[in-house]
C-alpha cells in the first residue's frame, strides 16, 4: 500500500435516535443512523404484521363477483345468440 494516501481508520461511535450507541470502527468518528437493533420493530418484537387474511378474504369477494359477472355476461351472449 502507497503510504499516506488512505483515509485514517479509527475508533468511533454510531448513534442511534434511540439514544443507543455502537462502538465500531470507521473512517468516520461519529454516524448517526435514524434506527438500530435495539429500537427497530422486527428486533424488538413489536413488529405489526399487515391484515393479509383480510386481504385474502377481500381478494376472494371480488373474485366471486368477478366471476358472477362474467358468468351471467356469458349467459347474455348465449341468450343474445339464441334469439338472432
Amino acid at each position: 500500500m502507497k503510504a499516506d494516501i488512505h483515509p485514517r481508520y479509527s475508533e468511533s461511535e454510531m448513534r442511534c435516535a434511540c439514544g443507543n450507541v455502537i462502538q465500531t470502527r470507521s473512517t468516520r468518528v461519529s454516524v448517526v443512523i435514524g434506527i438500530c437493533n435495539v429500537c427497530h420493530p422486527f428486533y424488538t418484537g413489536q413488529q405489526k404484521f399487515v391484515d393479509t387474511a383480510g386481504r385474502v378474504d377481500k381478494f376472494q369477494q371480488r373474485l366471486v363477483k368477478t366471476q358472477a359477472a362474467q358468468a351471467a355476461q356469458a349467459a347474455a351472449m348465449t341468450a343474445k345468440k339464441k334469439r338472432k
